[in-house]
């Protein structure tokens, strides 16, 4: 028996056999029912390759922070500071262990996040065409809205528990490697650990926000496909094509629309006070991407002939 055909679980048709062997139906659960959406987290986090995924990004934190590490031993001095990225932060990680998030988050956001994400969302709904599980999820009683509702959900999941393993592997790893305390902000302002603690937490956050475009774009290129090797390809390929574009000089007119432009905002967080205009600018363009992406998604999705 298939999960869509379990008796009482999230993916229930509705009918099951009584005690004199008729029919009886069930009422079908309501849009917001959790139960679909706790079986497909659940089944996506259960996945060899969403594990494979978090243990690579976790371990990037861990390489840097060892780099650093062999770095300042070697020559006895901090590492050098520099321009954009992650780089304004390296030279920071050996006075505050703090920074080493930052650090990765920054290191991270580009290209590895961006790019696990996108294998997700483009596995989330031509994966299970690809399967032939896709027929058997649409006879919830939901029907296909839900169903796409669930996994984008499911995918914007993903984009929060990636960015907490770098975050948390970066904090581990800083503690052990080096000293804690007072965090210097990019304004020159020194606030408390706690505190920068808490601007941590809010970067993670803002980080996992600045996924939500991707995820929709995956999502719409699922629906395109049976194949889930082609849209996860896809859509990787979409997001190196919008990565270089937006080093492009001569394409400066076009660049603050591209969904990676505002990405590297999550720094305006470390200053006293926080600059909004970049991260308003990042979190509307991502709701934009989410809403034009997701709405095509919708329209594809729920006029596909299913097949298989």
């Amino acid at each position: 028996m298939s999960r869509a055909e379990a008796p009482g679980s999230a993916l229930d048709t509705g009918t099951h056999p009584g005690a004199g062997g008729a029919e009886v139906r069930r009422t079908p659960r309501p849009l917001w029912s959790l139960g679909l959406l706790r079986n497909e987290i659940g089944t996506t986090f259960r996945r060899w390759r969403t594990l494979v995924l978090l243990a690579v990004l976790a371990a990037v934190p861990v390489l840097i922070g060892i780099a650093v590490k062999i770095e300042t031993s070697g020559d006895g001095g901090g590492s050098g500071g520099g321009g954009g990225g992650g780089a304004a932060f390296v030279s920071q990680i050996t006075n505050n262990g703090l920074f080493l998030v930052f650090t990765a988050l920054a290191v991270t956001l580009p290209v590895f996040l961006p790019l696990a994400v996108g294998v997700v969302a483009g596995d989330a709904v031509a994966g299970e065409a690809h399967t032939g599980t896709l027929r058997y999820l649409l006879v919830a009683p939901a029907g296909r809205t839900k169903l796409l509702l669930v996994k984008y959900a499911t995918t914007l999941t993903f984009c929060l528990v990636a960015t907490l393993a770098v975050a948390a592997s970066a904090l581990v790893t800083g503690a052990l490697l080096f000293p804690v305390g007072e965090v210097t902000l990019l304004s020159g302002t020194t606030v408390p650990f706690g505190e920068g603690l808490l601007r941590a937490l809010a970067i993670a956050a803002v980080v996992a926000l600045s996924l939500v475009g991707v995820a929709a774009i995956g999502l719409f290129v699922s629906t395109l496909t049976n194949s889930g090797i082609a849209a996860m390809a896809t859509t990787v390929g979409l997001l190196i094509m919008v990565q270089i574009l937006d080093t492009i000089p001569q394409l400066h007119a076009i660049q603050p629309y591209l969904v990676p432009h505002h990405w590297l905002s999550f720094a305006d967080v470390l200053r006293d006070p926080v600059y909004w205009d970049r991260l308003q600018q990042n979190l509307g363009l991502q709701a934009l991407y989410a809403l034009v992406f997701g709405s095509a998604a919708w329209a594809r999705f729920t006029t596909r002939d299913v097949t298989v």
